[in-house]
């Protein structure tokens, strides 16, 4: 019924609760999730999960946030891409809170990333902070319209929204959407047309309410889709099923 389109179940504190995680995400009816890669140091982890579970997805990428690794290559994220199991590239995107300075490697980063998308065929997978600007104009600039992909964990306004979605992207809602002063994101869920919705945990973080200031997991992505199907005045069963929908048409490698 829900499918969790980002999360990081990799990460040591998920990871190291094994078959658990699985049950309850099997009993809240949450039947498939991408985890997504931010370094190459660690694809072996993600690549791994997704390897041994058939309802685990994968994507391959370098989080922007990330200074001290491994620099990555348009033959090195083709060469990961090429496995069945990985559906999307990324996590990248542009992130000027911790890098203020604006640094021009991370936009060569952003853009490393978007060429490999192209040549490889598989949509993107966006982070943005503070820096929507320069992430739409270089989405434009190296044609990441060919391949599309999401702008995950969405905490930007109407006018980015709309802009990404003219360039042929997603619009995900994360457990940001269901905390009280979240005004803006929660009018962009509102707004947005219902098949440009993706739901995600970007578990271990964010945990939505009621579970709020908690380690998240992707068993509490139902909560998300409550929070959007009540905005927007429809059943959480409706939500799921476009937003699920939604999910295997972009990454268009996953099961039906």
């Amino acid at each position: 019924m829900f499918i969790d389109s980002h999360c990081h179940i990799d990460f040591p504190d998920l990871a190291e609760q094994g078959s658990a995680l699985f049950e309850r995400m099997a009993a809240a009816q949450v039947t498939q999730a991408v985890c997504i890669g931010v370094s190459l140091e660690n694809i072996e982890r993600v690549l791994g999960l997704a390897a041994a579970h058939d309802n685990i997805y994968a994507s391959v990428g370098v989080h922007p946030e990330h200074t001290e690794c491994e620099e990555p290559s348009v033959a090195r994220l083709l060469a990961l891409a090429d496995n069945p199991k990985v559906v999307a590239i990324g996590e990248t995107g542009l992130d000027y809170y911790w890098h203020k300075d604006k640094p021009e490697w991370q936009r060569e980063r952003l853009r490393v990333h978007i060429r490999a998308a192209r040549e490889c065929g598989k949509p993107l997978v966006i982070h943005t902070r503070d820096s929507a600007e320069d992430v739409l104009r270089i989405l434009r600039e190296e044609n990441a319209q060919e391949v599309g992909g999401v702008m995950h964990c969405f905490t930007e306004t109407q006018e980015v929204a709309d802009a990404a979605i003219e360039l042929g992207f997603y619009i995900s809602f994360s457990g940001i959407v269901t905390f009280k002063n979240a005004t803006q994101i929660k009018g962009v869920a509102t707004n947005i047309p219902l098949d440009r919705l993706l739901i995600e945990t970007d578990s271990p973080y964010l945990a939505p309410v009621p579970y709020r200031g908690k380690m998240n997991e992707p068993s509490y992505v139902p909560h998300v889709a409550a929070e959007v199907a009540k905005l927007r005045g429809i059943s959480v069963e409706e939500l799921a099923t476009a937003a699920s929908a939604n999910t295997r048409r972009l990454f268009a490698g996953m099961a039906a």
